[in-house]
């Protein structure tokens, strides 16, 4: 039976360009955006309203898939934010959003999944995380605070799916030619890692067998001397 897959935040960047490939691919897809009715639907998608603050939204939109499908085997958690949050200028509602977005969505979607991934005996999940979640190089903490919470959520989906079959994987990348990355990267886009190569990356992974699952993957575009 055809495999279901779900994309958060998949209007754009990143998120568009794995739908894209795993539309290729022959996936059925769900896709949660923000503005359903603002999305250009050219891949025959099931594309549902998903705001990450509101805290029924994960929820709702698993719901609404499974509905459609009958089933889901992969779910891919890559809505976020950057805000810059440092020690001089943070304040509880930047910090508040970041996590709500970043860290406290993606659970929530787990939570909401996690039993139907199961079932699928061959489930897979992928958090787009960040190197920012591996180390620190610049001073936002609080974009730094919530990558590292969401690589820890990954590792807690692995144990607590894993003798089901559920296998789930934090992409780490540095700077990806994104929207986000324009205002923010001392790189030419060119130099950046591409959108498409991330889910070209994504895709490989989720079609492993369960006996050759990645736990992290860390994605260069130019020499860290820590890895």
């Amino acid at each position: 039976m055809t495999k279901v897959a779900m994309i958060s935040g998949a209007n754009r960047g990143i998120g568009r360009e794995i739908a894209l490939e795993l539309h290729r691919r022959g996936y059925r897809l769900s896709l949660g955006v923000r503005e359903p009715a603002l999305f250009d639907n050219d891949l025959d998608a099931f594309v549902c309203a998903y705001e990450a603050r509101h805290t029924d939204a994960g929820r709702q939109w698993v719901n609404a898939t499974i509905e459609q499908f009958g089933r889901l085997d992969v779910l891919i958690s890559n809505a976020g934010i950057c805000k810059m949050i440092s020690f001089d200028n943070g304040t509880d509602d930047l910090l508040e959003e970041t996590l709500d977005i970043n860290v406290k969505a993606p659970f929530r979607l787990v939570q909401a999944a996690l039993a139907h991934l199961k079932r699928s005996g061959a489930g897979r999940f992928v958090q787009i995380a960040s190197l920012s979640g591996k180390r620190v190089k610049n001073l936002n903490v609080g974009y730094q605070m919530s990558k590292h919470a969401v690589i820890a959520l990954t590792h807690a989906v692995r144990r607590a799916g894993w003798d089901d079959g559920v296998r789930a994987t934090a992409v780490c990348p540095g700077f990806v030619n994104t929207d986000m990355a324009a205002s923010l990267a001392d790189l030419e886009p060119s130099a950046m890692t591409q959108p498409r190569d991330i889910a070209t990356i994504i895709a490989n992974t989720i079609e492993l067998p369960n006996s050759a699952s990645m736990a992290e993957l860390l994605v260069n575009c130019r020499f860290e001397d820590m890895l």
